[in-house]
């Protein structure tokens, strides 16, 4: 059986058979022959490039960004200005790329791990461990995981965390 003949199912938007390697492409989840998938403004073929969707019609960058078919602007979160080119998206907000940074090193943390707390504050990783770990009942240093984990080990006891070496010095003094 060659190539030409496979069966990948129908088109989303022609709703024809899709037969063959490289005469498909899938996206939002949905099957378009290449040439079906297109801009819904000046029909360029968006197989592979990237494209935009508002309300089901799918658009090609330039008339995404320039013809006003992006109806619904959003705010970006931090600064409160229109997103008027990418939009990250984080946690259901929406923000600037150059706007996603750490609360308290301001570190951009595009296409980086990061952490939020309970307030919605988007924090580096580490930040976040010295802000929000618990404190040890003896030295009253954060708990942290060691450099290269991302664990931490500590002693609860009676309401209270401990680093292990304090805890083990807090009971020698016992």
């Amino acid at each position: 059986m060659d190539g030409a003949s496979l069966y990948f199912g129908s088109c989303t938007r022609c709703s024809k058979a899709v037969y063959g390697d490289g005469r498909a492409c899938q996206a939002m989840g949905h099957l378009f022959h290449s040439t079906c998938f297109t801009c819904s403004v000046c029909s360029k073929i968006l197989s592979g490039k990237p494209f935009f969707t508002v309300s089901g019609q799918i658009y090609c960058q330039d008339d995404f960004l320039f013809s006003g078919a992006h109806l619904s602007q959003e705010a970006c979160i931090v600064c409160g200005d229109v997103v008027t080119d990418l939009v990250l998206q984080a946690r259901g907000k929406s923000y600037h790329p150059s706007c996603f940074r750490c609360v308290v090193c301001g570190q951009n943390l595009e296409g980086q791990p990061f952490a939020v707390d309970s307030h919605c504050r988007v924090y580096c990783v580490g930040d976040y461990h010295r802000v929000q770990a618990p404190r040890c009942a003896a030295c009253g240093m954060p708990i942290m995981p060691t450099e290269g984990s991302t664990e931490s080990i500590r002693v609860a006891t009676f309401n209270r965390n401990y680093h292990v070496e304090c805890y083990k010095d807090e009971v020698d003094l016992i």
